[in-house]
């Protein structure tokens, strides 16, 4: 495939407020055609795939990830909706869906997975 037939792919878990991020971006950028998105529901055959397909690609398989270029992964989700924003010449902070998810239910999100990352490290050292 050459750069010019590729087309980007994004690897999102449902249920997943980083994978969310993305995907509401894409949609209110009116960006959603321009990737081809890959989701899976944790614990099904999808999942396993995916994850076998990611781990010769990138250091630790996490999600979003996308392949933005050929051969060129990323796993951050502000780096997702970068690229794909500056394609567009879209500022991400004029979407007012976007930034309510943002500014709301996500700065939570962010909250709780932060605490869950702390409390399975203290888990570990006990």
């Amino acid at each position: 495939m050459t750069d010019a037939t590729f087309k980007p792919t994004i690897y999102l878990k449902a249920g997943c407020p980083f994978c969310l991020k993305v995907r509401l971006f894409l949609l209110e950028a009116g960006q959603l055609d321009q990737a081809c998105l890959r989701e899976f529901v944790p614990g099904d055959d999808e999942e396993t795939t995916i994850r076998e397909l990611l781990a010769p690609a990138v250091e630790t398989v996490t999600f979003p990830t996308a392949e933005l270029t050929p051969g060129r992964f990323t796993t951050e989700s502000d780096a997702i909706v970068a690229h794909f924003a500056n394609l567009a010449g879209v500022d991400p902070d004029v979407l007012p869906t976007y930034r309510s998810y943002l500014d709301g239910v996500y700065k939570g999100m962010q909250s709780l997975f932060r605490e869950n990352l702390q409390l399975k490290k203290q888990a570990e050292s006990a």
